[in-house]
């Protein structure tokens, strides 16, 4: 009897080494797709069920929290609150958390409380008209009411009292709630034992396991020009188990008598963000955390960033930068080893 169980394991054991390979192989993937946050999602996964309606509730749910351009929303009412309101620990509370994170590793260049100046250069939930003529008057009043040094934060159990020190201040959390609503979505599929998947909301993503043919996903950074193509790619990566965002000023702008304004805003200056840094592409344990290191990155500028991956070995970092007439790339911790040839 001996011989016959050791055989009857070492057939399990073979067997449940080959099986990974022949799932993987059988494996059906599927794709959905639709639109959130002013932008589309694609969520690809090895499964067939369609999940489709619980993505999109789900979204819907989470906007309903974080999206100012909704005026029903949580972060809404908090904006056009006097002096701040209560909120139950969360979604929103995170959203604050992970913000406040950067904001104090960055010295304030990082700031979620950069939403008057948003608005007063035409790129926030208010009508989106172009500065045809800086005010520096108004710009220096709507810095009075920018800097997360404005509010308290005072936590009872799982309740958070956000109070404002000045009725003015108001909350944007574009730079960083689309990477969270990707880890929702991801987290999703992990509830339901989904092996193998990519998240993407307008180009923040989570990607786990292999693509549809058993290899690791491959995507591209945008070249971070205007006239580039929307699919045209710089560096190609090979992803497995990663989160990844980037942020540039090489899309959403708009230029009035020659002079350039793009949707990064230092809070500091109050000023439209413009430098040699032309995109930063973040690898980081979480889309939410890539997301707004992506930004801080962008307010901060190449030498500043530099620094800060110094200090933040858990973020992989790529910086495309201006070098003359010609594009040239900063590496960071290691982000090398995730680059592949064009595929």
């Amino acid at each position: 009897m001996k011989p016959l169980l050791f055989f009857q394991i070492l057939f399990v054991l073979l067997s449940c080494g080959q099986s990974p390979v022949r799932e993987q192989e059988k494996t059906e993937y599927t794709t959905v797709e639709g639109e959130t946050m002013g932008t589309y999602f694609r969520v690809s996964y090895s499964d067939t069920a369609d999940i489709k309606p619980e993505i999109e509730q789900m979204l819907r749910d989470f906007n309903m929290e974080v999206s100012t351009y909704i005026p029903e929303s949580k972060i809404s009412a908090f904006n056009q609150s006097t002096k701040g309101m209560d909120f139950e620990e969360g979604v929103f509370t995170d959203n604050l958390r992970i913000a406040k994170e950067v904001y104090d590793q960055t010295k304030g260049l990082y700031d979620v409380t950069v939403m008057p100046l948003v608005n007063y250069w035409g790129f926030g939930y208010t009508e989106k008209k172009p500065v045809t003529k800086v005010d520096s008057s108004k710009i220096k009043a709507l810095l009075n009411t920018v800097g997360m040094d404005k509010l308290r934060i005072e936590k009872k159990g799982k309740t958070w009292k956000i109070t404002k020190s000045t009725p003015g201040v108001q909350l944007d959390f574009s730079s960083v709630a689309k990477g969270y609503g990707v880890d929702l979505v991801a987290k999703l599929l992990e509830k339901k034992g989904i092996r193998h998947y990519l998240v993407d909301i307008g180009g923040e993503m989570v990607m786990k396991g292999k693509n549809p043919k058993g290899k690791k996903w491959s995507i591209g950074i945008n070249v971070p020009e205007v006239e580039a193509g929307i699919t045209e790619s710089i560096v190609y990566l090979a992803l497995g188990n990663n989160a990844i965002a980037t942020s540039g000023n090489y899309r959403n702008f708009y230029e009035v008598n020659g002079a350039r304004y793009a949707h990064t805003i230092n809070p500091v200056t109050g000023f439209p963000e413009s430098s040699k840094l032309l995109s930063a592409t973040i690898i980081a344990p979480d889309c939410a955390t890539a997301d707004a290191w992506a930004t801080a990155c962008m307010v901060s500028g190449l030498e500043r960033s530099a620094e800060y991956f110094k200090n933040n070995p858990q973020l992989s970092a790529c910086l495309i930068y201006a070098d003359g007439d010609k594009l040239s790339i900063a590496y960071h911790n290691d982000f090398e080893k995730y680059i592949q040839p064009a595929d």
